[in-house]
């Protein structure tokens, strides 16, 4: 019987493209995505396949619907004598936990455009390497042990605690806010314990990006499931 991996090696598998308009460049995206080395198992393969076609389907988004948007704005400044901007995205990933047949990790795209605004995308996928497919986060508490509240229980002290400590600030109706942005795919591990996140804007103003509540392990959950035999 073949043993499972308890870890995965990775690199960083990179792609860039440039969009022009009267060969004047208006947008351009920057990729960097994980592919296992070796990529010689069926696992590895699966694997590969998801973060390329992710890169792909980036790539897409940027010239769909950001190029458009650039391509209008470089005219417009064409037409008044201006400055013409430059439109950025690139496409990042972290990874957060590789031991114990788990490999964690969050996916981060950043389009930056006239202004300076910035807009902040994240995604987290958790993989089980023995079954070669991804891992829900209700796996890591037991059955009806009300993982959703609290995980939402967990956020809103976490919250309290910031703003009291002038940390961080949040937008009113917290509780109404976490419960109607939860997400339970928005979740990776960490060492530390199991991170939920909401998107940019969802609770709290742009300053502060994509806000991330760490919930510690513990005997009735989240808990890592054993992997011994």
């Amino acid at each position: 019987m073949k043993e499972s991996l308890t870890q995965l090696h990775t690199e960083p598998a990179s792609a860039e493209r440039e969009w022009t308009v009267e060969e004047i460049p208006v947008l351009s995206a920057s990729v960097s995505l994980p592919e296992p080395v070796p990529a010689a198992d069926r696992l590895s393969r699966r694997i590969r396949r998801y973060y390329q076609l992710q890169c792909r389907s980036f790539l897409r988004y940027c010239e769909a619907y950001l190029l458009p948007a650039a391509a209008e704005a470089c005219r417009t400044a064409l037409e008044a004598s201006q400055p013409i901007p430059k439109f950025c995205a690139e496409l990042t990933y972290r990874v957060t936990y590789n031991e114990g047949g788990l490999w964690s990790l969050y996916t981060q795209s950043r389009e930056s455009g006239p202004g300076g605004r910035t807009v902040l995308l994240r995604r987290g996928d958790t993989w089980d390497l023995a079954s070669g497919y991804p891992v829900a986060l209700s796996a890591f508490f037991p059955r009806r042990s009300g993982w959703k509240r609290r995980l939402l229980d967990a956020a809103e002290a976490e919250i309290q605690q910031q703003e009291q400590a002038g940390a961080a600030r949040y937008h009113e109706g917290t509780r109404r806010l976490l419960r109607r942005h939860f997400n339970p795919q928005n979740y990776y591990l960490t060492p530390e314990g199991l991170a939920i996140f909401y998107p940019m804007y969802a609770i709290a103003p742009a300053a502060e990006g994509i806000p991330v509540f760490t919930v510690p392990y513990s005997r009735s959950g989240p808990a890592l499931p054993s992997r011994e035999a």
